[in-house]
């Protein structure tokens, strides 16, 4: 049973034992590698008018080419769509994980349509207006659905990062230190989420986005670093509700 149970963990995560030493994958270190990086430069993206547009239309770039590589990195998840049971979670997921991809194709047609640097060589003349109000759109719901997409897998890192670490048994104490941080974001999140009028972009009650260009950066990235987390610990445990429904529902 207790090879049986290495041998799935490590076709399941990437990663094998060796002696109490966890060794991961190259192709796992490259995704968990692809995903971390992501995550910096979506953040990076949502402070456009603190970076700079240069730096922003060539973060823009990089960030979809990741993504492209991110899909044909889990080619598997595709392949197997058509396979299984299709439980109230797992469609949610998918839900999400298509959202997210036309988020993604809506703010690179949008990127391109408006850059001034990366894609100026292109002969695009005109749809500015249509372009400005699909960027923000895409900029902000792609911001909550991806959000949502690592709250989904957080069971999953967290169990990585347990193994990894070595950490064999469950702490009380750990746990609720963990709740009680995470319930810290989450306050926090709902607080910026309100300050900055997300729901404004959300649902194009204007067309404009308004920056506070004397806030510090690192405010600015605390702020949507805590929105971040509040999307994620919504999704993770609506995830766990999903699942146990699913579970009671089993024949």
């Amino acid at each position: 049973m207790k090879s049986t149970w290495r041998y799935t963990v490590f076709r399941k995560y990437g990663f094998y034992f060796s002696r109490r030493v966890i060794v991961l994958k190259p192709k796992m270190m490259l995704k968990m590698g692809i995903d971390l990086v992501m995550t910096v430069l979506l953040l990076c993206q949502m402070a456009y008018m603190l970076i700079g547009e240069t730096a922003h239309e060539w973060m823009g770039a990089a960030m979809f080419v990741l993504f492209i590589l991110h899909h044909i990195l889990n080619w598997r998840w595709y392949k197997n769509l058509m396979k299984g049971r299709y439980s109230i979670l797992r469609v949610w997921q998918i839900v999400v994980n298509f959202l997210a991809l036309l988020s993604m194709i809506g703010l690179m047609v949008s990127g391109i349509i408006m850059s001034r640097t990366v894609f100026a060589f292109l002969p695009i003349d005109g749809g500015m207006g249509f372009a400005r109000i699909l960027h923000m759109l895409a900029a902000y719901w792609g911001f909550i659905l991806m959000s949502v997409h690592l709250g989904l897998h957080w069971g999953m890192i967290m169990g990585m990062v347990r193994k990894i670490a070595c950490v064999k048994k469950a702490s009380p104490a750990r746990v609720w230190i963990l709740r009680g941080l995470a319930l810290v974001i989450c306050g926090f999140g709902i607080y910026a989420f309100l300050k900055n009028n997300i729901a404004d972009y959300l649902f194009v009650r204007s067309e404009f986005v308004f920056f506070d260009m004397r806030q510090p950066l690192a405010l600015f990235f605390g702020e949507y670093l805590a929105m971040m987390g509040l999307w994620a610990c919504i999704a993770y445990y609506a995830g766990k509700f999903l699942s146990k429904r699913s579970g009671n529902r089993k024949p």
